[in-house]
Order: structure tokens, then C-alpha cells, then sequence
């Protein structure tokens, strides 16, 4: 019986060194035929530590570059013809936007930009198929809508009022986005996601740190009271939704990621801490022998992880709370989360403690562990 031949088509990946990007690039190979070339310019969150596990796949191309650089940008489209662009590449962290604004303007801002216009030069000398099939897709944040009460959702049409330099850089690529779609036609698409979490997540974000420093034995930070919400996405529910949208998405759409799992950073730390004492009971952690005695558990106690947790000033212009509403992505393309929470943070902090080699080698002096974004370094 004839075998039927599978097209390898190719997907343009920018910022596939970096969390969200590297599981997306698992995911395209354990599901698609498809070739990928990873563009990353290997900042601090970008490591090709984190793609060690794929760098050997024939399907698999890893270029060096920055995504400001028009000449190589043009040049990557015209030379690999790639059926899809998805760009990840962005400075994410709202600490460190506001300790150090420029490189988040440049990278979220102007590199969108040269990425749209090296794109819709290569779209614009397609033709049949090849035209009809080609889809940009921006891969943005909830935050570019600002911060909500206790009540209500974001939607696709919730009005932008980004609150930080992070989060108003990725609502100036949105705009761009849009712009080029209305303007000039380009089959663009956009991704809204709220809070990632899984693995391979830089260390400085909420769980790997807590995680991170709980089994050191070292404080927790949490901001102000630990009241302000986030609604938590597993990242392999984050690549499946991105593929659904490619699939099925409408050129020129919006569409809102989240699972409806809305959690305070205080509740999270909380549920890291237990997540530990199932790994490795804090009456057995030889680290913790050094708790600082104002950390201590009164009372002769045995000691808990959660005795780390520490509560320190305020980020500035922190939101108070996000929660996005998916129905439009479960509607149009029939996605929907499929990772428990209870299962994905406890399988979350559970790699993290294995895989120590790893947080070393992305952290490498860039990052130790210290509170950012108080703006002290302007």
C-alpha cells in the first residue's frame, strides 16, 4: 500500500530560546512534520541550555540574531520561505522594565516592527498558496489591558491601558500588528495570554523563585500583601492554543488564552511551599537548619517552608488583578486547557528541584536571586 507523503513546511520561531518559545518548539516536533528555525538572540532569559534536548533533530535550525537587525530579518524570510512567523521575542519581566525601560522598547517595540516589515515584503511576492496559507502571529499579554477590581473579565475587546514600560511595549507591537494587517493586508494574528507557568521558565518569576529559594532555605519574597490575582495558564495549554489559532484562527483576529484559574500570588506561594514538603519534608532539609531566627516556627514547631515566605515592598504600579475570558478561542477553534492546576504546579516545582544544572546554567551571573524592579538602577 503506497505510504502518503507528509509536506514539511516551515516555521519561523523568534524567541525560541526562551520559556514559552522552546516548549512551543516541542511541541511543533512532537506533532508536526514541520522544519523550525529558532531565531534567538541569547539574552539573559535566552539560552541555548534550554534547547539542548533538540538542537540535534534534523528538523531543528538555530540562528543567532536580533530581531531589530533589518538585513538579517529580510534575510531569514527570503531564505527559509517559512509558511508561518510566530514571534516570542520580548523582554517580559515588569521588574526588570522598570528597572531598565530601553532594551524592552527596543526588543517588544521596534523589533516587531522590522519583524512585520521583513514579513509582509516576503508575503506581499507570494502567490496561491503559498499567499493564502502564510500567517503572522504576535504572541502578547493580558497586561497590555491594565488592571481590573474584583469583578470582570478581559475579553478581546476590553480597551488597552497598559500600567507599565512592559506592558505598554507589548501594546505598541499590538497596535503595529493590527496596522499592518488593516493596511497593507498581511494575515496577522494575536495571542493575549495570562500568567505562564511549566517548565524552563526563567528563575526569577514567581514559582521557579519560590520554588527556587524554598529549597535553599532562603526567604520567599512576596509583593505587598500577596493579594493581587493572576489567572494561571499551564505553558503546554499555551502551545496547544497557539497551534489551534494557527490552524484555525481568522486572519486579522484577536484571541484571548486562559484557563479560568484565577489564584493570589500569596495562595501560589503558599501552594509552592506545600509542593516542597512533598519533595523534600522541611524537617529534613539540612537547609533550612539556617533559617534566620525571626523566620523560626515558634513554639518549637518543626519547620515549614512556608516560614520563609516574607513579604516586601510593593512593585510600583502593581495590578491588582488579571483574569481573561477564552471564549472566543474555545468557540472558534474548540481549544481548551486541559492541565489541572493542582497537577501542573505540583509537576512544575517538581522540575525545578530536579533540575538544578539547568537553573544555574541559564542564571549564569545574571541573575541571583535579588529583588528587581524598584527602578534603583536608572
Amino acid at each position: 500500500m503506497a505510504v502518503e507523503a507528509v509536506m514539511t513546511e516551515t516555521q519561523l520561531v523568534t524567541g525560541g530560546a526562551g520559556f514559552i518559545g522552546s516548549n512551543y518548539v516541542r511541541r511543533v516536533l512532537a506533532t508536526t512534520a514541520d522544519r523550525i528555525v529558532i531565531v534567538d538572540k541569547l539574552t539573559y532569559a535566552g539560552n541555548l541550555a534550554t534547547l539542548r534536548d533538540v538542537m540535534s533533530n534534523p528538523l531543528v535550525e538555530f540562528i543567532e540574531a536580533d530581531i531589530v537587525d533589518t538585513e538579517k530579518m529580510s534575510q531569514l524570510f527570503e531564505t527559509y520561505a517559512p509558511r508561518v512567523a510566530i514571534n516570542f521575542a520580548a523582554e517580559s519581566h515588569v521588574d526588570r522594565s522598570i528597572d531598565g525601560p530601553r532594551n524592552f522598547v527596543q526588543s517588544n517595540t521596534v523589533g516587531v516592527f522590522e519583524l512585520l516589515e521583513a514579513a509582509s515584503r516576503y508575503w506581499s511576492r507570494l502567490s496561491g498558496t503559498q499567499k493564502d496559507r502564510f500567517r503572522f502571529l504576535q504572541v502578547s499579554t493580558d497586561e497590555v489591558y491594565g488592571s481590573l477590581g474584583d469583578e470582570g473579565e478581559f475579553s478581546e475587546d476590553s480597551p488597552y491601558d497598559p500600567r507599565s514600560p512592559y506592558s505598554a511595549t507589548k501594546a505598541s507591537a499590538d497596535h503595529l500588528v493590527r496596522a499592518y494587517n488593516e493596511t497593507y493586508q498581511l494575515p496577522t494574528l494575536i495571542t493575549n495570554c495570562s500568567n505562564n507557568y511549566g517548565p524552563y521558565q526563567y528563575p526569577e518569576k514567581l514559582i521557579p523563585l519560590a520554588t527556587l529559594n524554598g529549597a535553599a532555605g532562603k526567604k520567599i519574597p512576596v509583593y505587598g500583601d500577596g493579594k493581587h490575582v493572576r489567572d494561571w495558564l499551564h505553558v503546554f495549554d499555551h502551545c496547544r492554543a497557539i497551534s489551534a489559532v494557527l490552524e484555525s484562527g481568522r486572519p486579522g483576529s484577536t484571541y484571548n488564552i486562559g484557563a479560568r484559574n484565577e489564584r493570589t500570588n500569596l495562595e501560589i506561594t503558599e501552594l509552592v511551599c506545600d509542593a516542597l514538603e512533598e519533595l523534600l519534608p522541611a524537617a529534613e532539609n539540612p537547609e533550612l537548619a539556617a533559617v534566620p531566627s525571626d523566620q523560626s516556627p515558634a513554639n518549637g514547631a518543626s519547620p515549614s517552608y512556608r516560614d520563609l515566605i516574607t513579604f516586601v515592598e510593593d512593585r510600583p504600579g502593581h495590578d491588582y488583578r488579571y483574569a481573561i475570558n477564552p471564549t472566543k478561542i474555545e468557540r472558534e477553534t474548540g481549544w481548551a486547557p486541559r492541565v489541572s492546576f493542582e497537577k501542573g504546579l505540583k509537576e512544575t516545582v517538581k522540575w525545578f528541584f530536579d533540575h538544578p544544572r539547568w537553573c544555574d546554567e541559564v542564571k549564569d551571573g545574571a541573575y541571583g536571586g535579588e529583588r528587581l524592579g524598584l527602578g534603583l538602577t536608572r
